[in-house]
């Protein structure tokens, strides 16, 4: 059988929030906006869909300017993070390197095109992970983005690890088990299994995969 291990990336596999603040920040000096956010701002909006975080932040602000502005920040956020990468969580590389040995490792995540690929460029993770999707390629919910990646990987069983409740509810949509990361941004109504640092995932694939 073919199983896969699916994860979230923000609050799941990294902690960019900082990083994403700083090249916010840089952009948008540049553009000659005066407003500036901080860490926690961008830890209370990851996970939305990109269109949805441009909305959050910029709320007063007609939808043309807001996605222009939000736009040039994404594109800085890219460029700034395959360089200055976010924090990964303890054990993570090890864990994954455990977890590759016996599943298939995927990414899904609501972040704009481009941002996984930061991800895997600035932390060196390239090589854990066999395919990856997100809301910037089509514009659709995890859930489609789950399913697509099952399907076109062939997977027979597959779980999806995230951190907030929109990961649970995509997951549930999906039809696969959740395991919530409670060391992440996020809570969980009634996950499949939670886990509290990034080495407990071993022990749930096992019991949900086999």
């Amino acid at each position: 059988m073919k199983n896969g291990v699916i994860f979230d990336l923000d609050g799941t596999l990294w902690d960019s929030s900082k990083q994403v603040a700083e090249s916010w920040d840089i952009a948008l000096n540049e553009i000659g906006y005066g407003h500036l956010f901080d860490k926690e701002t961008f830890r209370s909006v990851m996970g939305m869909p990109m269109d949805k975080i441009a909305e959050v932040l910029f709320p007063n602000m007609d939808e043309l300017k807001r996605q222009e502005l939000y736009w040039a920040c994404a594109k800085k956020e890219n460029a700034y993070l395959a360089t200055h990468p976010g924090k990964l969580f303890p054990n993570e590389i090890k864990t994954l390197g455990t977890l590759k040995a016996k599943y298939h490792l995927y990414i899904v995540s609501n972040c704009q095109k481009g941002y996984i690929e930061a991800f895997l460029e600035g932390t060196g993770l390239a090589s854990f992970f066999s395919d990856r999707a997100c809301w910037g390629d089509n514009h659709e919910r995890k859930a489609f983005n789950i399913l697509a990646v099952i399907k076109r990987n062939g997977l027979d069983k597959a779980i999806y690890v995230g951190d907030t409740p929109l990961d649970e509810q995509e997951a549930r949509a999906a039809g696969v088990p959740f395991v919530h990361a409670s060391y992440g941004f996020g809570k969980a109504t009634a996950p499949d299994r939670s886990v509290s640092c990034f080495t407990e995932i071993l022990a749930a694939a096992e019991v949900l995969l086999g």
